[in-house]
């Protein structure tokens, strides 16, 4: 009996049975398409889900508090921000839509989590609503960039989009501006400061033990092993204390 074509015939590929070894898979030149696996769409879908609340919230957060800008162009200066925020929020909606998934659904288990930590936040001024815009938008930033290096193709485009934006820039120049000639406010929104991004990493941190989905992604290096907590969170220490620097403040 010849048994030459069956011993030439190579097994099957095995699936990724997890979140990160999905996305370590995606993230492979030699995929198709990655959303054909079901652990990576869930995998995408959590991440998208937290990215379009914190959008949304954004949104809302600064609509509210343009009402208390201390001049008209400080008032739609921040409407506009709000403007870019909610467009972003649509931007993922249709990607996740694209997939079968509302963004709804994909939003609602995060959503205790971003509203207790809008709740812990709460500014006290206006000053204190542009360094929390400056420091939590900053930070969501490179959070999502950090992210993405894991990604397919089409959701690090997405996500390159949502990053695109001028936002930061625009705070980073309102604060200066504001802080120049006034030390007593400069020292506050030093420990505002410091306070937002101890609250945003201890955010980042619930939202990778809370979605299993999202452990592998948020620990995973450029080529898809994994790196130590520690120094990812370092990462996004060592980048706000730069933009904190860039103010003239103390981080």
């Amino acid at each position: 009996m010849n048994n030459g074509a069956s011993d030439s015939m190579a097994p099957p590929a095995a699936e990724p049975r997890t979140a990160s070894e999905a996305a370590s898979a995606a993230h492979g030149s030699d995929v198709e398409d990655p959303f054909g696996n079901p652990h990576y769409v869930r995998f995408v879908a959590d991440l998208l889900g937290a990215i379009a609340y914190a959008e949304l919230s954004g949104f809302e957060r600064l609509s509210s508090d343009a009402r208390f800008s201390p001049s008209l162009a400080d008032r739609a200066s921040l409407g506009r921000l709000a403007v870019q925020e909610f467009e972003h929020f649509e931007l993922v909606g249709r990607f996740l839509d694209g997939l079968g998934i509302t963004v709804e659904d994909a939003m609602t288990p995060f959503c205790a989590s971003i509203d207790s930590f809008h709740e812990r936040t709460r500014p006290g001024d206006w000053y204190e609503s542009l360094m929390k815009a400056y420091v939590v938008d900053a930070f969501s930033r490179d959070f999502y960039r950090s992210l993405a290096h894991n990604l397919d193709a089409r959701t690090r485009e997405l996500i390159a989009v949502i990053d695109s934006g001028d936002g930061a820039e625009h705070l980073r120049d309102r604060l200066k501006e504001a802080l120049a000639d006034d030390p007593r406010l400069a020292s506050r929104c030093a420990l505002w400061g410091r306070r937002l991004v101890g609250e945003a990493l201890t955010q980042a941190q619930r939202v990778g033990i809370e979605r299993e989905n999202l452990a592998g992604l948020l620990f995973a290096g450029e080529d898809g092993p994994a790196r130590p907590s520690g120094t990812f969170f370092s990462e996004l220490t060592r980048n706000h204390s730069r933009r904190m620097s860039a103010l003239g403040l103390t981080a």
